[in-house]
């Protein structure tokens, strides 16, 4: 089973990063709807404007 092997491993390295995640209330939630609302926003936009009415809009969605 190396792939289940590989994935122990590199779970042993990141075990700091790992336990912190799984204990803390600490959460990127909203940073990541943030940035996930702006993709959207910009892949609407694609080819139809230039950079200003991309900003606007983003500006306006928030």
């Amino acid at each position: 089973m190396p792939p289940l092997q590989r994935f122990a491993k590199r779970l042993r390295a990141d075990y700091d990063a790992v336990r912190a995640a799984l204990s803390l209330g600490w959460s990127n939630g909203q940073t990541e709807g943030q940035i996930n609302r702006l993709k959207t926003i910009k892949r609407q936009m694609y080819g139809r404007a230039a950079l200003d009415l991309l900003e606007r809009r983003f500006l306006l969605a928030v």
